[in-house]
């Protein structure tokens, strides 16, 4: 079947077959001769996919019509809320509160939560402007290739995929933990131990494999079914995390807080670098924009809303646990269970681990709604196989994105361990947030054609000093675990570099429907903290996400930088399709076609 492309032009519209041309359907694939010859162009490439930005409307208009069905717009902010809620409160409280608390931070767990909830929301405010601006499936990896360019948005596209893949198999595996727990066994013993295996990858987790199938069927069925399931079940969610909070305030024991640091300042930061695990989620409700009635009023009040309201019920699960044992006393694996054990509320850690269990599926399951909506608007760009980016005519779904993405999740969750798992996805997901944070920043302080290049070059300089004085400090932090002078250097450079962008560079652009308050001071204080949480975690964390890295780039270099740019010039008109991706202004003619055609 043939239709109409968006630039007009004609396209080939395949219905359920599986050939390379669901996959590779660009001309540098087209033959090994013309596959050799656009490897010997990578340079020329790689430098147009730097330089090349895309418009707004692009990411709104051409790139969402190369799904070839519209996903249905049935989302409110009460969705949003119920969404945010059921994508975060899972695994991260239930499982890593324990771990943190027994032999990282003590009862000053509640002060990690802080830390991590104050960098959470500085994202919130920061991904909000972007999603009511351009409310498409690609969240942060269309902002950032509006505002950084294809290279960068496919690097930390990369990462989003791991995020996503890294914390449903982490919260897959924790629902074995407290499945086991509910059934009156220890949280291995319903884990095969591969002996002939790495003891980091040994413990196969079956049950974990069942959790993410059952989900991936939800998700692929109906995203309005999804939110009514994810309500119910959420509101179910909040009655036990009442219960928690009341029930075990019953047994609290003041002395329990003392001492309140046992670990020092230092592991307040070293837990809220792990601890953030239990902030994820809530970037998978921004790529719900697309699928939301009005995005101006409902992202906003769903977003701040829904990290409001998890922030709130942390803190008081983590001072609720710390109150009723001894910080030495509390379990790892099953925290809340085991502390209503020995309080003498035997009973009630039924009532937990239950709570636990529709907690964390919840969060299954709006991962599995949000990663498919990364996947699909980045295969939208070639940047992966366009196959990918199919939506159902029927369901309104893309089942394509949502299947291979639960896939790999699954074969992650039968191997992995939980530890090594929380600690990546914090690296990948902070790593994301900082550069949602610059592209704010961009997005306010430079149009393209407009800005002049004394302002763009301030803006360069005041952007590179707040990088690197976030960066200096995070290692400082990291490699002196005494010292105070550093701090003395690296603090001030950060505060009179923000300041000198907010007095010597001046605003190019307004948010046309809601804003970020207090720019450039929000934005620049969310890239500060989420650097210096970095400078808390691992080393081994770091060699893994460098290997990942180096995995990405190799992909990119040998087929994505080639397929997107192929894709990139396919229109019929190449003067404009480039004026589109610079930014211009001037090519909201080509977005008017690309509307009239979707229409």
């Amino acid at each position: 079947m043939v239709g109409m492309s968006e630039d007009g032009g004609a396209t080939k519209r395949r219905g359920c077959a599986c050939s390379k041309e669901d996959f590779l359907p660009e001309d540098s694939f087209r033959n090994w001769g013309s596959y050799v010859a656009a490897l010997s162009e990578t340079g020329p490439r790689l430098k147009d996919r730097l330089l090349t930005r895309s418009l707004d409307a692009t990411e709104l208009n051409e790139v969402r019509a190369r799904s070839q069905h519209e996903m249905k717009r049935n989302l409110s902010w009460w969705d949003l809320i119920w969404f945010g809620i059921g994508a975060v409160i899972g695994a991260g409280i239930f499982v890593l509160t324990g771990l943190q608390a027994n032999g990282v931070s003590g009862p000053a767990v509640v002060l990690s939560f802080v830390v991590s909830g104050v960098s959470a929301m500085l994202s919130v405010f920061c991904y909000t402007e972007f999603a009511v601006e351009i409310p498409v499936a690609g969240g942060s990896f269309a902002y950032l290739r509006v505002e950084l360019g294809d290279f960068m948005a496919f690097i930390a596209a990369g990462n989003i995929l791991l995020e996503y893949v890294i914390g449903g198999a982490a919260v897959a595996r924790s629902w074995t933990s407290y499945f086991a727990t509910l059934l009156n066994h220890d949280p291995e013993d319903f884990r095969i131990h591969a002996t002939s295996l790495s003891p980091d990858y040994s413990h196969l987790d079956p049950i974990s494999v069942v959790v993410i199938a059952v989900v991936c069927t939800l998700a692929v069925l109906s995203t309005k079914g999804t939110s009514r399931f994810n309500f119910v079940a959420s509101i179910i969610h909040v009655v036990v995390i009442v219960f928690i909070i009341v029930a075990g305030l019953t047994k609290a024991d003041t002395r329990n807080f003392t001492p309140f640091t046992p670990f020092g300042v230092r592991g307040i930061f070293k837990s809220s670098a792990v601890l953030f695990f239990a902030y994820v989620g809530f970037d998978a409700v921004s790529t719900m924009a697309e699928e939301t009635k009005n995005p101006a009023k409902d992202i906003p009040i769903g977003l701040v809303g829904a990290m409001s309201i998890t922030t709130l019920a942390y803190c008081l699960m983590s001072a609720t646990l710390c109150l009723m044992q001894p910080f030495r006393e509390i379990d790892a694996d099953a925290p809340f269970s085991k502390a209503f054990e020995a309080v003498g509320l035997g009973w009630a850690k039924y009532i937990v681990a239950f709570g636990a269990l529709k907690g964390m599926t919840t969060v299954l399951l709006v991962s599995a709604v949000g990663q498919a909506r990364y996947l699909t608007h980045i295969a939208r760009t070639h940047m992966v196989p366009p196959w990918f980016a199919k939506v159902h005519p029927r369901t309104g779904t893309p089942i394509n994105a949502t299947v291979a993405m639960l896939v790999a999740t699954a074969v992650i969750g039968f191997f992995t361990d939980l530890g090594i798992l929380s600690n990546l996805l914090s690296i990948s997901t902070l790593f994301i947030f900082m550069l949602v944070a610059v592209a704010l920043l961009v997005r306010r302080y430079y149009v393209s054609g407009e800005t002049s290049d004394p302002d763009r070059n301030r803006l360069v300089a005041c952007l590179a000093l707040i990088l690197g004085s976030s960066i200096a400090t995070a290692l400082y932090w990291a490699l002196d675990e005494k010292g105070w002078v550093g701090y003395v250097v690296t603090v001030p450079i950060w505060f009179f570099s923000t300041l000198a962008l907010h007095l010597f560079v001046p605003m190019a652009r307004q948010p046309r429907l809601w804003g970020v308050p207090m720019v450039p001071w929000l934005p620049s204080a969310s890239i500060a903290i989420n650097i210096f949480l970095l400078g808390s975690i691992d080393a081994k964390s770091f060699m893994r996400f460098g290997v990942w890295t180096v995995l990405l780039l190799v992909y990119y270099f040998t087929i994505g930088l080639h397929a997107s740019y192929d894709t990139a010039r396919e229109s019929t008109d190449p003067t404009a399709l480039k004026k589109v991706e610079e930014g211009d202004s001037k090519g909201d003619s080509t977005v008017s076609t690309a509307k009239v055609v979707n229409e």
